[in-house]
């Protein structure tokens, strides 16, 4: 039993040691970033960077391809980039790829840059995501110049407040990769070009202006260049060893692939729209449980993903006049006015919802286009219907009842029975009835018919 026990506790020994061997923990994380920046990307490297610092790992590479995206998810990663207490690398990569606008940002904000060949960045300037704000260089003005807040000159010549905003905003953009290169010892006057005038670089030359580290062809290239190299971090000097470095990708979790799918404005506006109509349907119809319920999640996971999002509200209350006209539509018909209405602020809405210049982070006009279609639909059934049910002749109630023919069970001279759709009414006539004579209904009193005989035409 003994020599059992200790072939037992031996081969546990041997089995963790084995599983330790078969795990080594990397040396770099790599997170690869490919489309808009947005609340999913900032959310994953922001983690990405976390979860470095926690494992122990000795750098973060972003493989970058990006048109841009939002200013508030750019801050996010760029902060987490500051913070970091290791080396974050950006790399411009594959072939083709860019990091334009918010991309470039974040690029002047990492320890080492790198770019593919045939890559480019830039094109910083800040675009206005809402109404009342004026591009910058729309005031008529070169927008190459210095404002005359930046340069102290006098400028007597009036702006308009939405001018002023831009010129604000341009300015504080330009403050800010200033400062980011001056901190990564980076080309400080082309990156304000990058935010003024939308200046671009190739790889090539931004490797000779000092925009970039180095041009690499690939990940292993990258490491190489980047072993024996000299990064500052939190004031402290760092030396990369890369030599024998390995490298795990990251794959996003089913956190940030949820919240991608929800910051997607197409996904966004099908989620309100969903909301309102099982809303909608609930109230029409109490206790039917599944629309109301189907409709209350689908309108709080819409309005999350309009906090995050770049949404034009008038946009959002245009929608819901349009949505409400078209139910009002349905129930009170009014051959067409009010749906017609209905459909036009719901289409207004529906493209000014996401008032942006920002690539990807607009409502497809193909599903605009489809969705008002549907709804356009809907309601023009709803007037064929009416207008069909007006022409249809009556078959109920009172009104059917005028005009239609009855047998007269009995003779009578003022009161007796007749059968009319085979049932027995009473009956009054004007002038004497006789038995199993046609009898037309005059009117109905109550429960009472007004009949007079039917004349035989010669």
């Amino acid at each position: 039993m003994r020599y059992l026990a200790i072939g037992s506790l031996a081969l546990l020994l041997a089995g963790a040691y084995a599983v330790g061997q078969e795990t080594p923990r990397a040396n770099v994380l790599l997170l690869e970033v490919n489309g808009p920046i947005g609340p999913a990307v900032s959310d994953f490297i922001e983690r990405g960077i976390e979860r470095a610092v926690a494992d122990g790992n000795q750098a973060v590479i972003l493989e970058m391809d990006t048109p841009g995206g939002l200013d508030t998810s750019m801050r996010v990663i760029i902060k987490s980039i500051l913070a970091s207490p290791v080396p974050v690398i950006v790399y411009v990569a594959p072939s083709g790829a860019r990091a334009a606008s918010a991309g470039t940002y974040i690029l002047y904000a990492s320890h080492y840059a790198a770019m593919a060949p045939a890559t480019n960045l830039g094109a910083a300037t800040p675009v206005p995501i809402g109404p009342g704000m004026t591009p910058p260089g729309d005031d008529g003005g070169s927008p190459g110049k210095k404002d005359s807040e930046e340069t102290g000159e006098g400028d007597t010549e009036p702006v308009s407040p939405q001018q002023a905003m831009a010129r604000k905003v341009v300015n504080d953009a330009v403050a800010y990769i200033k400062g980011l290169a001056e901190l990564r010892g980076r080309n400080a006057e082309w990156a304000e070009q990058a935010v003024r005038v939308g200046a671009s670089l190739s790889a090539e030359e931004a490797l000779a202006q000092n925009v970039i580290d180095a041009i690499a062809l690939d990940i292993d290239d990258l490491l190489v260049k980047l072993d024996g190299r000299k990064i500052f971090i939190r004031d402290a000097e760092l030396t990369l060893d890369t030599d024998g470095w390995t490298i795990e990708t990251v794959e996003p979790d089913w956190r940030s692939q949820l919240l991608a799918v929800l910051t997607n404005p197409n996904v966004a506006y099908i989620l309100m729209l969903l909301g309102i109509y099982g809303l909608i349907f609930e109230l029409y119809n109490p206790g039917a449980l599944i629309p109301g319920i189907v409709g209350a999640i689908s309108l709080v996971l819409a309005l999350y993903a309009f906090h995050v999002l770049p949404v034009n509200y008038a946009g959002v209350v245009l929608i819901l006049i349009g949505v409400a006209l078209i139910v009002t539509e349905l129930f009170l018909p009014s051959f067409g006015v009010i749906g017609i209405g209905g459909v036009a602020a719901f289409i207004i809405g529906s493209i000014i919802l996401m008032e942006t210049d920002v690539e990807g982070y607009a409502v497809s006009m193909h599903l605009v286009i489809t969705v008002a279609v549907v709804a356009a639909a809907l309601f023009s059934a709803t007037v064929l219907l009416a207008v069909r049910q007006r022409k249809r002749p009556i078959v109920s109630g009172r009104e059917e009842m005028i005009g239609a023919m009855a047998e007269a069970l009995e003779s009578f001279s003022e009161s007796g029975q007749v059968r009319a759709h085979g049932e027995i009414w009473s009956a009054r006539a004007s002038q004497p009835v006789a038995l199993g004579q046609s009898l037309r209904i005059r009117n109905v009193d109550g429960l009472t018919l007004e009949v007079e005989p039917v004349r035989e035409e010669k």
